[in-house]
């Protein structure tokens, strides 16, 4: 597959899980008398990740996720010189899926990006439990980790074929579960990236954590995984979700 064309993908499958997710955050969960509350918007980021894997993993990998592409490097089982263009493609679709979003909400008078918080993420006063800066470190560093063990060992040559989706997206559903009182849940720099440039002030602000983070839980697994459970052919793919990745 061409590199523009796996390009394009991640940026599709990358606006939709901004605009899927997030959105489910801004317009649906305190959505009077029917909210959905944490557990939905949890859920519906679980399903982005898995319509998009089943969608586009045969194109892309349905990476989605600069964090993602970066562990799956270390691993060994991405090319090196696909992470610049991939992550860009990634932080393009995030913003484009946050404009958009952006331009729905604000159809409601008196809409504040800003005061809303925007599902952005953050800590300290920013955070949903009001979490220190040190417990949202600790937790997206965690987070990310088994993000990418689950989507390592899925995407394993020996594992059962066809389900790493629904694991990988389940596996981010509970992540969302567990970690929304916490930062709101990133696990995913672009995911951090696209609100924050609309939320603005201490979104942006710290949205370095949100880069830092991920990336360091990212690294840790792909370095270990290959290191605990070794295959004989370590084989270099563009495709970790996809329903045939090795």
């Amino acid at each position: 597959m061409r590199l523009q064309q796996r390009l394009a993908a991640e940026l599709f499958g990358t606006f939709w899980l901004v605009f899927g997710g997030c959105g489910s955050a801004v317009l649906a969960a305190k959505f009077p008398g029917t909210g959905i509350g944490f557990a939905g918007v949890a859920f519906a980021f679980g399903l982005t990740v898995l319509t998009m894997a089943y969608a586009l993993g045969h194109i892309s990998g349905c990476h989605l996720n600069p964090a993602v592409s970066v562990g799956l490097a270390v691993a060994g089982r991405f090319p090196p010189r696909d992470l610049a263009p991939y992550i860009v493609a990634q932080v393009v679709g995030a913003t484009i899926g946050a404009f958009v979003l952006y331009l729905i909400a604000s159809g409601v008078p008196g809409f504040d990006a800003a005061a809303s918080g925007f599902a952005s993420n953050g800590y300290g006063a920013h955070s949903p439990g009001g979490y220190s800066m040190t417990a949202a470190l600790i937790c997206e560093i965690v987070m990310t980790f088994f993000f990418l063990m689950v989507i390592l060992g899925t995407t394993d040559g020996r594992a059962i074929s066809g389900f790493a989706p629904l694991a990988i997206g389940l596996c981010l559903t509970l992540i969302h579960l567990i970690s929304i009182p916490v930062t709101n849940t990133s696990v995913n720099p672009a995911r951090s990236t696209g609100p924050a440039l609309f939320a603005g002030g201490a979104a942006l602000g710290q949205l370095w954590l949100f880069w830092v983070a991920p990336i360091i839980g990212a690294c840790i697994a792909g370095a270990l995984y290959p290191r605990l459970f070794p295959e004989k052919v370590m084989a270099i793919a563009p495709a970790p979700l996809a329903i045939d990745a090795p």
